[in-house]
């Protein structure tokens, strides 16, 4: 645990007087708060003001901000590992509308999820260069105090569900919420919903929940690569009211079992009667979310959260972004983070007006595991793979170069190493990878490798060729190769085969009957001459013919 803040030690700690727009303690001296939430937790203490700083990474500098000075809490938040909660939904004392403010930042800020696996994730407060392919959709200010997105639609292996986009737009329509842990759909939506899924799996074993209280789909059989779990559950596409769409891979909608290896259950629950559909924190699992109030809109973007700076570029973000996690301290004093839950929308973290269910997990929000990994500012990248893929696109290969810093004599021996290396970074088979060409380039050597679809196929699907794509740039390979870098990329349609490929088998099978017919007909022949020949009757010398006189020999 942190240590606990004490006012008494800052000698820049203000209490926030009692007035009229708070509420008072009983000597009507301060003001104080007080947040409950669905799932029994509580937080109060009074108001105060101080120094808040952004981390040592962040070049933000201190900003006084009112904040709440815990005195007592009950339920999840004290029972969580995150010191805190840090509201960053619209409000006069979200920490957001206090530095827009001020006009020290842009009025939007961006949060990256860490995945299933693998933690560490980023808060940037401040407006980003948005990636080329990020997937933005409409969120209306005047619809509520949440932030929403305006979702008309859900595909499930590519195929589109039949559900109204009405149902996506009741109450207060879809609500995106990092303090929810899971996802939760109207009825009319989750039945569609749960059918396409189960309709889609082959091989898996329906199973009980961790928790025999609630009533979890559950599956095993599917393996513990986390990469690799594109290959056995189906990809869900969100439509939004614009045409775009935005593709969930199967950590978005799943969480582990905890009592079963391999086996996980749907992380998507109906939300009672209430028709508000909410997505909480597993929907943006390995997602940097950008929350552009300003221009009233919320963008999602693909990406692998734990090494989010390194994609970044720092140069575009104006001002620097504050690590998520980093301290927030106020002068002459112990840090005192405001803690590793972040809800921007100010709710509970669970479903709006639905029932609680903990799944077997614990039911403290995504958010609390999202930390600082100890990673620069950075900001939206200029080089990092676009991977949006047309739908109407066949992938029949996915071409790429790397520049590695090690000599090509020293990374040939290695050549085997390499594939393995790739095909496992990549969640493929090494049959897939093939390495088509290196070159050698002074103290760095060039190596071309292209990707295959797996056994027979002729092309990947979309879903697999973006997974595949996505995680290009994040290739770790073995220290003996040095330093690389992916140097471009670029995705080809199926091979155009010549007409003898093409048509192989026809013209190896004409060939083999041409040869079973010639030899048939010589087989015949040879039988037929043979019995002509056996036909022929025998006639003993003197039977018909002349007698032959004898000669005598005549002598030379």
């Amino acid at each position: 645990m942190d240590p606990k803040f004490q006012p008494d030690l800052s000698n820049t700690y203000n209490p926030v007087k009692c007035n009229p727009d708070c509420t008072c303690d009983a000597e009507n001296d301060q003001c104080t708060y007080e947040r409950q939430y669905a799932e029994m937790s509580s937080s109060s203490g009074i108001l105060g003001e101080d120094l808040v700083s952004f981390g040592n990474m962040s070049e933000l500098k201190p900003q006084r901000a009112v904040f709440g000075c815990e005195n007592a809490e009950t339920g999840d938040l004290f029972s969580q590992h995150a010191d805190g909660i840090m509201g960053l939904g619209r409000g006069d004392l979200s920490i957001v509308d206090q530095l827009v403010d001020k006009g020290v930042i842009n009025d939007s800020f961006s949060l990256c999820y860490g995945g299933m696996e693998v933690g560490g994730g980023a808060m940037v407060l401040g407006q980003i260069s948005p990636p080329s392919d990020m997937v933005f959709s409409h969120s209306d200010p005047d619809r509520s105090p949440y932030y929403n997105i305006e979702l008309r639609g859900l595909h499930v292996a590519g195929k589109k569900l039949d559900i109204n986009p009405q149902v996506f737009d009741g109450k207060h329509g879809t609500i995106l919420d990092s303090g929810t842990t899971y996802a939760y759909l109207p009825e009319a939506a989750f039945l569609p919903f749960i059918q396409a899924i189960t309709s889609e799996l082959h091989g898996l074993k329906q199973i009980h929940g961790p928790d025999p209280s609630y009533n979890d789909v559950c599956f095993s059989g599917a393996g513990s690569k986390i990469p690799e779990l594109y290959k056995t559950f189906p990809s869900v596409d969100m439509e939004f009211e614009n045409g775009e769409k935005y593709s969930l891979s199967p950590e978005n909608y799943l969480f582990k079992h905890s009592k079963v290896p391999g086996a996980y259950c749907l992380g998507v629950f109906q939300n009672g009667k209430d028709p508000t559909t909410l997505l909480g924190g597993i929907v943006v699992r390995n997602t940097l979310v950008t929350y552009d109030r300003e221009y009233s809109k919320v963008g999602f973007w693909k990406t692998n959260c734990s090494v989010l700076w390194e994609r970044l570029n720092a140069s575009t973000i104006s001002p620097a972004p504050a690590p998520l996690g980093g301290e927030v301290a106020a002068t002459d004093m112990s840090p005192a983070p405001l803690g590793g839950e972040f809800s921007d929308t100010g709710m509970a973290p669970v479903p709006l007006g639905g029932e609680v269910s903990h799944t077997g997990m614990p039911p403290a929000p995504l958010g609390t595991e999202v930390s600082a990994a100890g990673m620069p500012p950075a900001s939206a990248p200029n080089g990092a793979p676009s991977h949006v893929i047309s739908g109407d696109l066949q992938v029949g290969y996915i071409a790429f170069v790397i520049s590695f810093s090690v000599k090509y004599l020293d990374l040939k021996p290695h050549v085997s190493e390499l594939s393995r290396s790739i095909a496992k970074e990549l969640g493929v088979n090494v049959s897939q990878v093939q390495l088509l060409n290196m070159t050698s380039a002074g103290n760095s050597s060039l190596i071309t490798c292209s990707i295959y679809p797996e056994g027979s196929a002729k092309y990947f699907s979309n879903t697999t060729a973006t997974h595949i794509i996505s995680r290009l740039a994040e290739v770790q390979l073995p220290d003996r190769f040095g330093s690389y870098k992916l140097v471009n990329w670029k995705v080809q349609p199926p091979m155009k085969k010549s007409w003898r490929q093409q048509h192989y088998l026809v013209v190896f099978m004409a060939i083999i009957i041409t040869l079973m017919l010639g030899l048939s007909a010589y087989g015949i022949w040879f039988v037929w001459k043979w019995r002509q020949e056996a036909t022929i009757p025998y006639k003993p010398v003197g039977s018909d013919a002349a007698p032959i006189i004898e000669q005598e020999l005549q002598p030379l």
